[in-house]
């Protein structure tokens, strides 16, 4: 082979040869989320779910372009299955979507993996899942549902729609232990010289039971517990308080839109819209211990004045004044 010849072998080994390395890479992961919640806690297609995909596309994060999804919808018994098989997966972040189950169960499973919260504590420190807002430390960061102080507010509004209030029940979801009312939640009460009443629910067959209970109590309304379980059996809940003629109040909207008296607190799909803020900065290289955990900003009162009048309620209209919403 004369020397021109072994040149050009050279030189189109040198043009070749990039370009079968870059062949031969493999395609690089997209990065996963992995979604952890229950079947009917969080209505699907709209509302909270659709705020937190649309925060996602706003920050770029495109499912099937630049983002994959790993959604497991699963009854509260499947949720340490379904946390395991997201560890498995190896996914970049999990959102823990459906109230304190899914994030204990997601916290059991792994010590490592980014967890991101949303509507899932009232008190992240004293249950030991944050080392402070500031700085959590550790793997989980997020949303917080409600500060302390939220159940005595709810007390207050209940109060001002129900004249001579002075008992009031608490349906309290068993499943995630024993009912712990704040300090703030007991000193309200005194202030208002109301009673709280506990009632515990293990399962959707207590649901008739624990209402039953309250009217034999002779409780004047009840505040609903905001678990996903509730959350699932919303509509129930609605019609049996209207069946036993009681004002109730919950934390979620979506309890007043069926038929509860009322609702007030954060407002879910802003929750969701923010943790997708949180998913974007883990998927960008920050740590989840290094995010402070944030508390609601923006609350909503809900009032459906169809309810009120079918349980013969006037509603004030200083507090009409101060609902975001009010349903006739």
């Amino acid at each position: 082979m004369d020397r021109r010849g072994f040149v050009a072998i050279v030189a189109g080994g040198l043009l070749v040869s990039p370009v079968v390395a870059h062949a031969q890479q493999p395609a690089k992961k997209l990065p996963t989320l992995g979604i952890l919640t229950l079947a009917g806690a969080v209505p699907t297609g709209s509302g909270p779910q659709a705020a937190f995909f649309q925060g996602l596309r706003d920050l770029g994060w495109i499912e099937g372009r630049n983002l994959l999804v790993e959604r497991r919808i699963v009854e509260t018994s499947d949720l340490t299955q379904a946390a395991a098989e997201l560890v498995r997966l190896n996914v970049d972040v999990i959102l823990a979507a459906a109230g304190p189950a899914s994030l204990n169960a997601a916290r059991a499973t792994t010590k490592t993996i980014p967890i991101v919260m949303v509507a899932s504590s009232r008190d992240p420190i004293a249950t030991g899942l944050i080392q402070s807002y500031a700085r959590p430390g550790g793997n989980i960061t997020g949303l917080v549902t409600a500060p302390e102080e939220l159940t005595g507010k709810q007390l207050e509004l209940l109060k001002t729609a129900v004249q001579g209030l002075s008992r009031v029940g608490f349906l309290h979801d068993a499943t995630l232990g024993a009912l712990r009312l704040e300090k703030a939640t007991i000193e309200t009460a005194r202030a208002l010289d109301i009673d709280i009443v506990p009632f515990d629910i293990h399962g959707p067959a207590d649901f008739g039971g624990g209402v039953a209970a309250a009217v034999k109590e002779r409780v004047g309304g009840l505040v609903i517990s905001g678990s996903p379980m509730f959350g699932r059996y919303r509509q129930q809940i609605a019609e049996l308080l209207t069946k036993h003629r009681l004002p109730g109040i919950c934390v979620w909207r979506s309890f007043a839109e069926v038929g509860v008296l009322m609702a007030y607190g954060p407002s879910l799909s802003d929750q969701f819209r923010r943790a997708a803020t949180y998913v974007d900065k883990i998927l960008k290289g920050a740590k989840p211990g290094d995010l402070p955990v944030e508390r609601p900003a923006k609350f909503e009162l809900v009032i459906n004045l169809k309810t009120a009048k079918a349980l013969g309620l006037t509603i004030p209209p200083s507090l009409l004044g101060r609902a975001d919403e009010v349903i006739q």
